[in-house]
């Protein structure tokens, strides 16, 4: 019957990874099934960062209570950045007994035997695994299970970096293209102006009303051409959420997208409400998820309108579109972009709700305020 549970836990664990769940998830699950059938009291999974912390640090067995006591994320030492330093799984009887041992802090459980497995990828270290407190310890068979579960977690950490890689080639195939197409239109717009006021020159002497009105135009067409420019500097500039707040930054990117949309492309609309004052990671994510769900509808809706509201904390991106099967296309793996938006409301604890059928589709984000 263990074998049989044990088996089973395994397979759950296995299934969360090609299963669209968001990463965070997936190591979750990994996580709890690592102290489950290991036995252990507690177990984390670390993810480092380049600035000596952790990109994200899962736990099993800690109260939610007691992670508040213990404080922020932790930083890099003892035994946390030995299993990010060496390839070799540690198996201790007592953590506290070895050279290596750093401290923790005054909240931190009490820790004693100890399992620590990398979690790579080829030769590099993409986070590790932490078990502790087994009673009589942790064995050879414990060690081969954990090994197990840390691939199937490097299997989840390469499949996020290798889509973050490729929405960024993405990203800047689009911006690429915009840039192109505004560029071929403020040359015609340039083209034109030169046309017309040759024109004017010809003109001024023998008939100076036509020369004047054709100097009106001139000035007209170098006003939508340092229009177009305008825009070409604004979609091509990163978003300044720090400087322009959340919701002027917002507007500003879909009124870029509505004009380079141009006329045979969907209407974009943003209306705003009361803001609160967000955190800066949930401003972020606010309008990582925009964009998103934004580049999706331009592309693949079909609609005539496109509205943005941003209300509160909650953000609603709605179209007039073809609509789409939300689970087929989970099902059939083409959800990245769903993936990405649920991603990235998961790291502030926030919601994503996408719904959809014939007629238009609805996301909405959902995310928690200052407080």
């Amino acid at each position: 019957m263990d074998d049989l549970r044990t088996a089973r836990r395994l397979s759950a664990a296995v299934l969360a990874v090609s299963n669209q769940l968001t990463v965070p998830e997936v190591l979750q699950t990994i996580v709890d099934t690592a102290r489950e059938l290991a036995a252990a009291e507690y177990a984390a999974l670390g993810v480092p960062d380049d600035n000596g912390s952790f990109a994200q640090f899962l736990v099993s067995g800690v109260s939610a209570d007691q992670q508040a006591a213990i404080g922020p994320l932790p930083r890099q030492h003892g035994f946390l950045a030995v299993m990010l330093r060496e390839p070799e799984a540690q198996r201790l009887d007592d953590i506290r007994a070895d050279p290596r041992f750093a401290w923790w802090p005054a909240a931190h459980p009490q820790l004693k035997a100890f399992l620590g497995v990398p979690v790579t990828s080829g030769d590099e270290i993409l986070g590790a695994l932490y078990l502790a407190n087994k009673p009589g310890g942790f064995t050879d068979e414990d060690e081969e299970l954990v090994r197990v579960l840390a691939a199937h977690a490097a299997i989840a950490l390469t499949h996020a970096r290798l889509y973050a890689r490729n929405r960024e080639l993405t990203i800047a195939e689009e911006r690429a293209r915009i840039a192109h197409d505004l560029h071929d239109a403020v040359a015609q717009r340039l083209f034109g102006l030169r046309l017309t006021a040759q024109a004017a020159d010809l003109l001024i002497d023998r008939d100076p009303a036509a020369a004047r009105a054709r100097l009106g135009e001139v000035s007209t067409l170098a006003r939508e051409a340092a229009e177009e420019l305008h825009a070409a500097v604004l979609e091509l500039r990163p978003a300044r959420l720090e400087e322009d707040g959340l919701a002027d930054t917002l507007c500003k990117q879909v009124r870029i997208l509505d004009r380079a949309s141009g006329p045979d492309g969907p209407r974009l609309v943003c209306l705003g409400g009361d803001i609160p004052d967000l955190p800066p990671a949930q401003q972020t994510v606010v309008l990582r998820v925009a964009q998103e769900a934004l580049h999706n509808a331009i592309r693949h809706s079909g609609a005539a309108t496109i509205t943005v509201l941003l209300q509160g904390t909650t953000l609603e991106i709605t179209d007039d579109g073809d609509g789409f099967d939300v689970g087929a296309t989970i099902k059939a793996g083409r959800s990245l972009g769903l993936r990405s938006m649920r991603d990235r409301a998961c790291s502030v604890r926030g919601h994503v709700t996408i719904t959809s059928s014939p007629g238009g589709t609805r996301v909405r984000l959902e995310v928690p305020g200052a407080g």
